[in-house]
């Protein structure tokens, strides 16, 4: 008996040793598939800003009269006065620059409204924020007088977030609470009331509409780089927010209860959400005019791309909502031979069956 307790003891050391083998196995395992799961998105957000480039490149070069690319490069660094170096550098880059800007802010109010809301439907057009963003501007215009968007750039922060506030009132009423529906229904009909709000003032006011009857379309046309100059702190301060809040919403992301628990401050990311949303909303409103369905496909094209993890998310939202908003807005200028479309039809026409698709969606998965 005493011989064969060596041997136990022995053969039971064995197998905690085994043991350890395979846990250290799988958790090397784990490591190197985080790993290289980490490099691929790094390589595809790299691969992203790749594309941004070549899309800018194009809106300074294409548009009524065609740029070659070196004349385009010689405008940025060697400026001489000529009239295609002009074009470049007084109608085309403001114009460029503009819409990486708008469309990074449309694209990460996407996808914070998402996140915090856990509704795939959520967007700051179809949630009505923009269209509070426009309607207070509208005012701005008509009963104050107010002209350039640095003058009227807080009337469209106040209009954004009273809609906000409006449209989650009505889509949380009721025995159902809140739903995706719910809020996309209560969205669009306050969107519509504000929207017959400004054309109404149109048919009374001619300045007015002379004034912003392209903006209200969504337009990045006349586009000058004062303009920029006047909101790029907001746009900036929205962006950077928005990016910081992604381990917060994480952590949400887990259930309030659970996220309580692990020393998430909920309120404090609620309201650091709210603002940052208010910001890029009523930002790139003022600059651009109300466009839609940017906020909405892009946060679906980047969530197929790099999963749920809104510290991924959030940056891939706004360099790809940039790409598409610098692409529409190419397009739109050599779609008509005698014209230009303006951006925001163009991205309703990519946004818009992007919504019917998700609407028809027999289960609205939870984000």
């Amino acid at each position: 008996m005493s011989l064969d307790r060596p041997s136990t003891a022995a053969t039971a050391d064995r197998g905690a040793d085994d043991d350890a083998a395979v846990a250290a196995d799988l958790l090397g395992d784990r490591t190197r598939a985080r790993a290289r799961t980490h490099l691929a998105r790094t390589a595809g957000l790299f691969a992203a800003l790749g594309v941004l480039v070549v899309c800018a490149l194009l809106s300074i070069a294409v548009g009524a009269k065609a740029i070659p690319v070196a004349t385009v490069w010689d405008a940025l660094w060697s400026y001489d006065g000529s009239y295609d170096h002009s074009v470049v550098r007084e109608l085309r880059l403001p114009r460029t620059v503009l819409g990486i800007f708008v469309g990074a802010a449309l694209g990460l109010a996407g996808a914070l409204m998402q996140a915090l809301t856990r509704n795939p439907l959520a967007e700051p057009g179809i949630l009505g924020i923009n269209s509070g963003a426009a309607a207070a501007i509208v005012v701005a215009i008509f009963v104050f007088g107010l002209t350039s968007p640095s003058s009227y750039l807080w009337f469209a922060f106040i209009g954004a977030g009273v809609a906000a506030v409006l449209v989650y009132s009505l889509g949380s009423g009721g025995r159902t609470g809140t739903t995706p529906v719910r809020l996309a229904l209560a969205g669009t009909a306050v969107a519509a009331v504000l929207q017959g709000f400004v054309h109404t003032v149109f048919m009374l006011d001619d300045f007015v509409f002379d004034r912003i009857r392209f903006w209200q379309v969504g337009s990045l046309v006349g586009r000058d780089l004062d303009i920029f100059l006047q909101v790029w702190p907001f746009l900036a301060a929205g962006i950077v927010i928005a990016l910081l809040l992604g381990p917060a919403l994480n952590t949400i992301a887990l259930g309030e209860d659970l996220a309580a628990a692990l020393g998430a401050r909920i309120n404090r990311t609620r309201a650091a959400t709210a603002v940052a949303i208010i910001l890029l909303c009523g930002a790139a409103t003022a600059s651009a005019g109300p466009i839609w369905f940017v906020g909405l496909a892009v946060p679906h094209v980047a969530r197929v791309l790099v999963g749920a993890d809104q510290r991924w998310l959030l940056p891939y939202s706004a360099v790809l909502a940039a790409v598409l908003l610098t692409a529409a807005d190419t397009v739109g200028r050599v779609v008509l031979p005698n014209g230009e479309l303006e951006v925001g039809i163009i991205t309703a026409l990519v946004g818009a069956p992007v919504f019917i698709a998700l609407v028809r969606r027999k289960k609205m998965a939870r984000i």
